[in-house]
């Protein structure tokens, strides 16, 4: 006699069982967590955005951010204000910082959406800095960037991440040996938008030269560096209108 157990229909409804159990459970975690994994997201972006504008804690070579217990009261202490820039109108949000610009990207390429972009504006030791995220793809998948810079567009600092460049070629753009050269470098040239090209034979591979819009690339790793020239080049040019203003103010 058959047992009951054999069939295909119990195997089937046994499996069918186990994933409404162990989705149910996955379901539950993940609901249960979404509050410590925001919290995280905060810690993160608000650590990124003092980084680039030299809030950190670096010690050599070595890029550390501001301890998670300090950064709330540090991000309240040196950015001033949080705007959010769109369709030419800028208005201020205290959780400009929570925008996703990954989703951004997605949705400005429907028709007749406007691109939301966030805006940190920090002070420092009497000097003011305008602090962009922006995200691009890199060899294997996204590279993100937070850059800062003053009112004309000359790099103050930046921060560098990705999610799978290779280990030791790509991987080295959250480097501060990377992240250091684009300190000082214009992105504008002669009135107009230029980026800066991570650029292999660089003319200038001690990086003397900050207005040829160029840095050094990192050996082995030509598709990451383009993507994060890339990245420069077309979100940074979006806040171009926005420090034109600033300078007309």
């Amino acid at each position: 006699m058959e047992k009951r157990t054999d069939k295909n229909s119990y195997t089937i409804l046994f499996a069918i069982g186990m994933v409404l159990i162990v989705g149910s459970l996955l379901a539950f975690a993940a609901s249960g967590l979404k509050g410590r994994i925001d919290e995280n997201k905060r810690i993160e972006k608000q650590q990124n955005i003092l980084y680039a504008m030299g809030v950190n804690e670096n010690e050599g070579n070595s890029a550390i951010f501001v301890s998670t217990d300090k950064v709330a009261d540090e991000f309240s202490k040196y950015i001033t204000k949080q705007l959010v820039i769109q369709d030419g109108n800028v208005t201020q949000d205290d959780e400009a910082y929570l925008i996703d610009v990954k989703k951004e990207k997605a949705l400005a390429k429907k028709e007749g959406y406007s691109r939301r972009l966030p805006l940190f504006i920090g002070e420092k030791e009497g000097k003011t800095f305008y602090i962009a995220p922006i995200r691009g793809k890199g060899l294997w998948d996204a590279i993100w960037a937070y850059v800062a810079m003053d009112e004309n567009m000359v790099i103050q600092g930046a921060y560098f991440d990705h999610k799978a460049e290779t280990p030791g070629l790509g991987a080295n753009i959250k480097q501060r040996f990377f992240m250091d050269d684009f300190i000082g470098e214009h992105l504008m040239s002669n009135g107009s938008f230029k980026g800066i090209r991570v650029a292999k034979g660089n003319a200038d591979p001690k990086n003397r030269d900050k207005t040829d819009n160029e840095v050094d690339a990192i050996a082995g790793s030509t598709i990451t560096g383009d993507g994060v020239s890339s990245m420069i080049k077309s979100d940074l040019k979006l806040y171009m209108p926005y420090f034109k203003n600033l300078k007309n103010k």
